[in-house]
């Protein structure tokens, strides 16, 4: 028998709950669901270790969903650091198509995770972004109309154009988002070309931190002949979002 789609994600996130709860230690990812108007609603997965001050939205890429491993990674590193998440599904994703939402329903889709993350912990300062696709629709959300309670946005890999097409096209919205921002950033990365996102961070003020990591590519892979592992990049990715975030929750 077919699952729906609902039912699919549901099963998938209690394997991935199945799966935190033998390797982690600080803290284990709850299912949730989020409304995201009166028809559509997607699953998510909150994480809150003890103590958690903070606590990032994070959207996934264009390619994969919340249980991608390196969200879980990104997820399971920030709740070591005290820091809580909120993963969630694109529609799109939830129903198990491959082509992505218009940016109307991601935008509307991002406001409502953080609505979600402002009820589900109200304690914790608020900062969105994603990866990739997610991190964009974040900041144009967040262009459109400030996202309420977010106190920052982190982009892990921000697609500043499509490999091989040169152009900061995309990111003239950024001009428009007046709260602070972090660029988590390969410098292999083919989407996000350096002699264009540099300037453009300088552009962006006191507003845009970039922290290059050298090697890594979009997906923060690093070839082996440099004799460093995607773990330790990925280390070094989460003490600098942590960091960042420490100087702006309070």
């Amino acid at each position: 028998m077919q699952l729906s789609a609902e039912a699919f994600w549901f099963a998938k996130a209690q394997s991935l709950i199945a799966t935190s709860q033998v390797s982690m230690s600080s803290s284990n990812p709850q299912l949730v669901t989020v409304n995201v108007n009166d028809a559509q609603r997607v699953s998510g997965l909150l994480q809150v270790p003890s103590e958690a001050r903070a606590c990032y939205v994070l959207a996934h890429g264009a390619g994969a969903g919340m249980s991608h491993p390196f969200l879980a990674a990104i997820a399971n590193g920030l709740a070591e650091r005290g820091i809580a998440t909120l993963r969630y599904q694109f529609p799109y994703m939830e129903q198990g198509s491959k082509r992505p939402d218009a940016p109307k329903l991601a935008h509307a889709t991002v406001r409502a995770a953080v609505l979600e993350a402002s009820s589900l912990v109200p304690e914790c300062a608020l900062f969105a972004g994603g990866k990739s696709f997610g991190g964009r629709m974040t900041s144009q959300a967040q262009a459109a109309s400030p996202l309420p309670g977010v106190r920052g946005l982190v982009f892990l890999g921000f697609p500043l154009h499509p490999p091989g097409q040169v152009s900061d096209e995309r990111a003239k919205h950024l001009f428009e988002v007046q709260i602070a921002m972090l660029f988590l950033q390969g410098t292999r990365d083919e989407f996000a070309d350096l002699q264009l996102l540099e300037p453009l961070c300088k552009q962006l003020g006191d507003r845009a931190t970039l922290k290059l990591f050298q090697d890594a590519d979009h997906s923060f892979h690093v070839p082996a002949r440099t004799g460093r592992k995607d773990a330790e990049v990925r280390a070094e990715l989460l003490d600098a979002l942590t960091d960042w975030i420490g100087q702006r929750r309070k």
